[in-house]
């Protein structure tokens, strides 16, 4: 059987948060009530257009939606394809967290809370974050790792200019990971008033889900836009980056019934799906970097936003189903692609979505994309953020 034509139902997960064996809800005792009561209040929210359209003026009014679909012109003409690059990184804030932030705000606001807690890496879900809580009248606290504020400074000052309250984690890697352990933490004394604003398809259900469901937007929007700009209609490869896999996820979403091929790319240091055992993380079930000892190994990635040993267990599910595949890239590759596109189409992307540039490259090269093919590349956010790490490096 052809497992990209698999007709394949993501569009909710089992009553348990289930995709597959991937996903449920392993949280302490004091936190189940109140991942009950985002679950509750989503799917009542989620049922009602006066929600839906709240949220998708925000998104077209503030968020500036839809994001364009820009033919990669210069860089197709080189490759021998046909790319189109989805620009989340036109988006408010300069990334697709804004899609998420913005449909969980509207959410904490309904269910009566007053504060926002995040977790971020490298500092675009913070930024989105910090935003929509300045627009809606909340306050935020974003937890973020030291080594990540060294290297996303500019998005620390952004999130503080913005009002927010910045904390360091200086435990364990001093990354992602440790920044969503202290945020859940912080929940636990905090659900009374304090709403956890969770920036990508993993943690408890119904996250995982919620996530997804705010960020299929770009997959719809896409899916819509390629039927216009393509003479077939539906992409031979949709492709993303993952790290915990929102961005892809939601993108993944507007193509999982069509017959194009799904491609998720993960960094080399950090390839949960590639290299991960299923464990529990972060109060879910999924592939995870660990030792021999099931402890949980430290990833990397030049991009601080793919820094995480884990992924979404949508992704875990859809690679086991064989209806997305996933392949990792080195950050030479990476970099390589951020100067690649940069001098070929005016664009300087973030170095998640270079992971992304860079498999298509290197697929090219490598004839895994035939000549002729169509590609659809989301380009998650832009390079500011980037600018000292790629001064330093170049």
């Amino acid at each position: 059987m052809d497992t990209r034509s698999l007709a394949v139902d993501v569009r909710a997960p089992s009553g348990l948060g289930r995709f597959g064996e991937y996903g449920g809800r392993f949280v302490p005792e004091s936190l189940i009530a109140a991942c009950e009561e985002v679950e509750h209040a989503f799917r009542d929210a989620w049922a009602d257009p006066l929600f839906h359209g709240q949220l998708d003026r925000l998104l077209a009014v503030y968020a500036g939606r839809p994001t364009a679909l820009t033919p990669a012109w210069r860089l197709s003409a080189e490759l021998g394809i046909t790319l189109l690059l989805k620009r989340e990184d036109l988006a408010h804030t300069g990334s697709h967290k804004i899609n998420n932030v913005l449909g969980q705000a509207l959410l904490a606001k309904r269910m009566g809370k007053q504060r926002l807690i995040a977790e971020t890496g490298a500092g675009q879900h913070g930024v989105a974050t910090a935003t929509a809580a300045a627009l809606l009248g909340m306050s935020a606290t974003v937890f973020m790792g030291e080594r990540d504020i060294e290297r996303q400074e500019l998005n620390v000052f952004r999130m503080r200019m913005l009002g927010a309250e910045v904390v360091p984690v200086g435990s364990g890697s001093r990354t992602l990971k440790d920044a969503c352990s202290e945020a859940l933490r912080h929940w636990v004394s905090s659900v009374e008033d304090g709403y956890y604003c969770l920036g990508s398809v993993m943690g408890p259900h119904p996250y995982p889900w919620l996530v997804r469901e705010f960020q299929r937007v770009i997959g719809d929007e896409a899916r819509t836009q390629c039927a216009t700009e393509l003479r077939t209609a539906t992409p031979d490869f949709v492709v993303a980056c993952v790290g915990g896999g929102s961005n892809a996820a939601g993108t993944f979403a507007g193509f999982v019934d069509t017959p194009a091929r799904l491609i998720g790319v993960e960094p080399e240091g950090g390839a949960a799906i590639n290299s991960g055992l299923p464990g529990i993380l972060h109060g879910f079930r999924t592939k995870v970097l660990q030792d021999e000892h099931g402890q949980i190994s430290e990833a990397h990635s030049i991009a601080a936003g793919l820094d995480y040993p884990g992924v979404g267990p949508e992704h875990a599910y859809l690679a086991d189903l064989g209806r997305a595949e996933y392949f990792t890239v080195s950050d030479a590759e990476v970099l390589d692609a951020v100067r690649r596109l940069a001098k070929a189409e005016g664009i300087l992307c973030a170095l998640e979505s270079a992971h992304a540039v860079a498999w298509v490259l290197r697929a090219v090269e490598d004839g895994e994309i035939p000549a002729g093919s169509t590609v659809l590349l989301t380009l998650s956010g832009r390079g500011d953020k980037d600018m000292h790490t790629l001064m330093e490096l170049s």
